[in-house]
């Protein structure tokens, strides 16, 4: 992947990460969020850079619980389902069938990996943090991956380290 960590971040955008940013990271806040609905696109070229193929678009997000993320099959043959490696104690396990859209909402803080079965190893991979991810946040990180997969882990794990960084110093 020839983008930095700064291009990465910067095609999450500024909005798109506002808007889904988790109130248990943001500092004084107390007050019970509505709950959102967070679209990640299933893509296989990035619009913005058609030499990165098959990604999760954003590949990083952060929700609250009771947020619901809907993984959308912009382009045929990708589908979403949860790592069972990379779940928080208690978090529910997803599958999602091929070019159909799949919904999760999210009831148990933590850090979420997730996949695209038939282009897992070249990559196609994405995190959900939902609330304080920190409960299994290492756990996930030092899950074993293989191909392409572990590479693309290691630079979205780095970017959402930045993210939870940022948050906490706002």
């Amino acid at each position: 992947m020839t983008q930095t960590r700064r291009q990465a971040l910067a095609m999450i955008g500024g909005t798109t990460a506002a808007a889904v940013l988790p109130t248990s990271l943001l500092a004084d806040s107390h007050a019970t969020a509505e709950p959102q609905t967070i679209i990640v696109e299933m893509l296989t070229k990035d619009p913005a850079d058609k030499k990165n193929t098959m990604i999760f678009n954003p590949p990083v997000v952060m929700a609250n619980v009771g947020d619901t993320v809907k993984f959308v099959p912009t382009d045929k043959t990708h589908l979403c389902e949860s790592d069972p490696k990379m779940l928080p104690a208690g978090g529910d396990e997803w599958k999602g069938k091929t070019n159909k859209e799949v919904e999760v909402t999210f009831t148990t803080e933590g850090t979420y990996g997730y996949f695209c079965k038939p282009h897992r190893s070249m990559g196609m991979v994405g995190l959900v943090l939902v609330g304080d991810p920190s409960s299994n946040y290492e756990e996930a990180r030092g899950a074993k991956q293989r191909g392409r997969a572990k590479k693309r882990y290691d630079e979205y794990f780095a970017m959402a380290d930045e993210m939870i960084a940022e948050m906490k110093s706002s």
